[in-house]
């Protein structure tokens, strides 16, 4: 998971943001449209084109029968059957595209989301460091402990609680990229905290699970690692006309992108 996190992340770093992380509006045009050529692209290289056209015709056909003969129920009937499974068919020749697809949509879209979502915490704002140790670990979480750099001052904490959760209350007092160390055993992992200054990739989970898939913002645990989860939330980011948040970025792009498929399907030459 890190290495593929690694290699995306450095080349997303590049490729996205070419005006800065202000120029939201470059980013969440462009990419969902190129989102949408790519899937297009994918569809007619994978898919079996003819077979996809020949099943939609047939579809069509059967639905003319049920219309045209609707007083003949055994012809009804029939053509109703012979339609639901020309719809397989086509269900059947739209799979393996829709699972290559996934892939490079997924990728553009976690990058969108970890450089857009999220805006770091202000001066002053106070926000809950969660920390989830892994189930063969659950028990040593009176052993946890955590060195917090100056910039940041505990309010409260550590509280733990049955499940193997620890939790920190804590108040942002400088600008900045700042490294929290947190300790259990013999083991030590960092979280980052970004306070202020300018709008810029934002992290906020850092896991060992798969989804640290979906959160390239910092290095994954290791697997082995005897926490599950190191968590510190931050705000929403206001994206403008576009909808925030990790909800709001993930609806506009695949509307964005299968309008954009859409509209460019025929000049692509490519039967949906």
């Amino acid at each position: 998971m890190q290495t593929f996190n690694t290699i995306t992340s450095r080349i997303f770093d590049i490729i996205l943001a070419p005006f800065g992380h202000r120029a939201i509006w470059f980013d969440l045009l462009l990419w969902p449209i190129l989102a949408g050529v790519v899937a297009l692209l994918i569809y007619k290289a994978v898919s079996n084109q003819k077979g996809i056209a020949a099943a939609k015709r047939r579809i069509v056909v059967h639905l003319l029968e049920v219309v045209l003969y609707r007083e003949n129920v055994l012809g009804v009937l029939g053509s109703t059957v012979r339609g639901l499974g020309q719809n397989l068919r086509y269900l059947g020749y739209n799979v393996l595209p829709m699972l290559i697809m996934f892939v490079p949509m997924t990728i553009i879209l976690v990058q969108l989301v970890a450089n857009y979502a999220y805006a770091p915490l202000a001066r002053g704002d106070v926000q809950l460091l969660e920390v989830t140790l892994a189930p063969n670990a659950r028990g040593e979480a009176r052993t946890v402990s955590a060195t917090f750099p100056a910039a940041i001052a505990v309010q409260a904490g550590p509280v733990r609680t049955a499940d193997g959760r620890v939790f920190w209350r804590l108040e942002m007092l400088e600008d900045g990229d700042h490294a929290i160390q947190i300790k259990v055993g013999d083991e030590t992992e960092q979280k980052m905290v970004a306070v202020g200054a300018q709008p810029r990739k934002v992290p906020v989970l850092r896991t060992r699970t798969w989804e640290a898939l979906l959160y390239p913002g910092e290095a994954a645990l290791p697997a082995s690692s005897s926490f599950e989860t190191i968590r510190l939330k931050a705000p929403e980011r206001d994206l403008g006309p576009f909808p925030s948040g990790e909800g709001g970025i993930l609806l506009w792009f695949f509307v964005a992108s299968l309008i954009a498929g859409f509209l460019l399907r025929k000049r692509l030459g490519v039967t949906l």
